[in-house]
């Protein structure tokens, strides 16, 4: 996890925030740095971790999270984590040669005409419950690294949507866990249904992280903006959302964070 993004959000691996919905958006550039601090901070935090991948594999994460100071493969045999592999899932359900069958992996609406994920949801609904002897871990999480996959798999846009709400009710209500979205977005995109995912997340979120590339383009120094906006609760909404925007530079082990135009390559 990276320490700086923890103090600007406020959080702490001693108490995470319980019965949150973070959505991350990427637009113009790679927002993965997001999905790898919230992995190895819900982790280090003590909570189990449900964590569907469709755009990377199990061993891309593990690398990323060793130098973040986190071991997936000890996460996994703890019981800590569970990792699905939508990549590996995938070719199994189209190719087949396995002993997973279609009807039994989670992924078995690519077969099909992308409506049910019903087995999806099941999968995660299993995953992150108690266990009947007493589970360990603080809170349950569920983290899917890019929704917008989905889409781009023949998933329909209420499919969606209505996987998200049963998540959140078991997740968010249910259990008093955390949901930690990813999908990407552009105002000039000709993705109508994408769009569509994105402003509907964002009306049910609690907060977004927003990662965008410069206007200006590449530049060594600076990497991207990330605006971070808090939600008004729901009771006042008559409130302003609070936003903050930073830009930032990636890291072989860490990102720093600096107002907008003051990066001391600029300075």
């Amino acid at each position: 996890m990276f320490l700086a993004l923890n103090e600007l959000l406020g959080v702490s691996v001693e108490q995470p925030e319980r019965s949150k919905l973070t959505l991350l958006c990427a637009t113009k550039t790679d927002a993965s740095f997001l999905v790898h601090h919230f992995l190895s901070f819900y982790l280090k935090a003590g909570c189990k971790v449900c964590f569907l991948a469709v755009v990377q594999s199990f061993n891309h994460y593990s690398i990323v999270a060793q130098k973040l100071g986190v071991n997936l493969i000890t996460a996994k045999e703890q019981d800590q984590l569970v990792f699905f592999e939508g990549l590996k899932s995938a070719n199994h359900v189209l190719f087949g040669g396995v002993q997973e069958t279609d009807d039994t992996s989670p992924f078995q609406f690519i077969s099909g005409d992308g409506s049910n994920l019903k087995v999806l949801y099941e999968f995660v609904q299993t995953a992150l419950s108690p266990a009947a002897s007493g589970d360990p871990w603080k809170c349950p999480v569920l983290i899917v690294d890019d929704l917008s996959v989905f889409l781009s798999l023949g998933v329909r846009l209420m499919d969606i949507l209505n996987f998200i709400h049963y998540c959140r009710v078991t997740v968010n209500s249910q259990l008093k866990g955390n949901l930690v979205l990813m999908v990407h977005s552009s105002e000039d995109s000709e993705d109508e249904e994408n769009e569509l995912l994105v402003k509907s997340l964002r009306h049910q979120c609690n907060s977004i992280l927003w990662a965008e590339g410069l206007a200006t383009g590449y530049c060594k120094e600076v990497h991207g903006q990330l605006t971070i906006i808090e939600r008004s609760p729901w009771e006042s909404r008559a409130a302003r959302d609070l936003q903050r925007i930073y830009q930032y530079k990636i890291q072989d082990k860490n990102v720093t964070f600096f107002a907008r135009g003051m990066s001391a390559a600029v300075l």
